[in-house]
Order: structure tokens, then C-alpha cells, then sequence
């Protein structure tokens, strides 16, 4: 299963030859993860006067492979799927996706991985094990 959003290719997102510059494909990915996870309960942003079991998700692997161009005001389907979920990391497969003629025509497939870490005060980072309840939630998905 996967979660599927949609959005429309902005002017600012393309080059100079009116393509979608690569770089415009890495925030598309975290944005349609932090939908994702809002779609199913889970916080993005921890509360930092909550308890000790407020985690964040850095990212520790990210990528991209383009397949086909997008252009301005195309729209483009982005499919975001769990495809492994590890004691204190989760790995996401997101594909990028737009009409052509009738057919999905791919355009890009990336990859994210996070780890789960809990925010200490002064802000530092520890890793931690995927709490029980995000873990069901993710696999609800």
C-alpha cells in the first residue's frame, strides 16, 4: 500500500529549458512524507515540553533517479509506500508520476531513509527504537 498526493509544477521549479530542475524533486519527497505521516496521526515537528518519548526523524539516506521531464503546471502524482521498516529506521520508495495521453508516465523514483532519535534538551539527538504505536501506524499505510 502506499499514500498518493498531488501537486502542480511551479514556474520556480523548473530551469532554463522549462524542465523541473532536480533539485525541486527533494522537497516534493518531504513534503509528500510529512503528509503521509500527518494522514495517519503521527507528528512531524516533536513537542518539545512533551515527555521523553518525543522522537524526529533525520534523514541519513536520500535519492533520486529521473526517468522522464515534467514542466511547468504539470500535474504530478507522488505515491509515498513504507518499504522497510527497521528497529530505528524507516526506509520510504516515493514515485513521481503525470498523465501521459491516457497512461502514468513516471518521471522520478526516490528513496528516503530515517531514523528514529529522540530530541534531547540543548538539542542534541539519540537514537531510539520506533515507538510500538508510530510502528502500527506506519504499517497501517
Amino acid at each position: 500500500m502506499s499514500f498518493r498526493t498531488r501537486r502542480i509544477v511551479e514556474f520556480r521549479d523548473t530551469d532554463a529549458a522549462g524542465i523541473v530542475h532536480f533539485s525541486a524533486f527533494f522537497p516534493w519527497m518531504e513534503s509528500a512524507e510529512h503528509e503521509m505521516l500527518r494522514s495517519v496521526g503521527i507528528k512531524v515537528l516533536p513537542d518539545l515540553h512533551a515527555d521523553d518519548q518525543t522522537v524526529t526523524w533525520p534523514r541519513v539516506s536520500v535519492g533520486c533517479d529521473y526517468s522522464n521531464a515534467a514542466r511547468f503546471e504539470d500535474w504530478l502524482e507522488i505515491d509515498v509506500a513504507v518499504s522497510k521498516i527497521g528497529r530505528s529506521s524507516i526506509h520510504y520508495a516515493i514515485g513521481f508520476s503525470r498523465d501521459g495521453g491516457g497512461t502514468p508516465l513516471p518521471i522520478a523514483s526516490g528513496k528516503t531513509v530515517v531514523v528514529c532519535c529522540r530530541l534531547r534538551p540543548g538539542g542534541g539527538l539519540e537514537k531510539a527504537i520506533i515507538p510500538d504505536e508510530i510502528r502500527a501506524k506506519l504499517e497501517s499505510i
